[in-house]
């Protein structure tokens, strides 16, 4: 068993063919999807697909992205919606200086609003940064001072101090297709560092297409390349890096059942 921990299934590109995409995971061994909130305001599109399909969760939260069309979200907000017992996590949250679609203020503003919802909640905190590997450090250090929360750093592209903060303040670190880039060497160094229970795979689709499929719209059934890359780069079989990210991933998702009920294959 794989789990895609992070992708966009209300994003066009893949909602546009979810039951088909979502088969194509089932029979690639993916048999848990969450996808992940970018908009509050957009709650209810995830509401709806999470709803519809007993293998899928969701998250709520605000991406920096839009930090600037959310800026007054509240904790009490993102409580009360992670509430739905499809809710098992927080964000995506964080910083991104690649873009600054939204102030770095406003960013940095909600970024610790949603900490502190995690903190509340106990629920997983995904975490989104981009060229803002000291601000968000210095951030988890001083929310952490303040009270633990749990968190990943998904489709992990920074430098190797983001990922030792990170795992020196309980996280973990995702890693996506960007893994199987041929000019990730930097990258692929960190994932060889990062301690067996701290790892989790994720596609970030319908972005980030591994190989031998970049440059197409990426989707959870990939999650298996980025799986296999790892396992090799780690020098065991995908079948334990499938067994050792499913249970990273039970443990930081504690709000997933176990027993999630299996769905058809697209040969059904």
């Amino acid at each position: 068993m794989l789990v895609d921990s992070h992708c966009h299934l209300d994003f066009p590109e893949l909602g546009s063919e979810l039951d088909t995409v979502l088969a194509r995971a089932h029979d690639a061994g993916v048999e848990l999807m969450v996808t992940i909130s970018t908009r509050v305001a957009q709650f209810d599109t995830l509401r709806q697909i999470v709803e519809a399909n007993d293998n899928v969760f969701c998250s709520v939260g605000t991406h920096p992205h839009s930090a600037a069309e959310e800026p007054d979200i509240t904790v009490e907000e993102l409580v009360e919606i992670s509430r739905h017992p499809k809710v098992v996590a927080i964000g995506e949250a964080g910083l991104d200086y690649h873009y600054d679609n939204s102030p770095r203020d406003v960013q940095k503003k909600v970024f610790r609003i949603h900490i502190a919802a995690a903190r509340e909640t106990g629920l997983p905190l995904v975490i989104h940064a981009r060229e803002a590997d000291s601000d968000v450090a210095r951030i988890l250090e001083e929310e952490t001072a303040k009270g633990a929360f749990p968190f990943v750093l998904h489709c992990f592209t920074s430098g190797p101090d983001l990922a030792h903060c990170g795992l020196a303040l309980g996280g973990f670190v995702s890693f996506s297709g960007v893994l199987t880039f041929k000019n990730a060497d930097a990258l692929r160094e960190i994932a060889l560092a990062m301690p067996y229970d701290r790892v989790l795979v994720e596609t970030d689709a319908p972005y980030l297409a591994p190989e031998p499929h970049r440059g197409r719209t990426n989707e959870p059934s990939f999650v298996a390349h980025t799986a296999a890359r790892l396992a090799s780069l780690r020098g065991v079989s995908e079948a334990e890096i499938a067994r050792i990210t499913t249970d990273n991933f039970f443990r930081l998702f504690n709000k997933v059942p176990r027993a999630v009920p299996e769905v058809p294959s697209s040969a059904a």
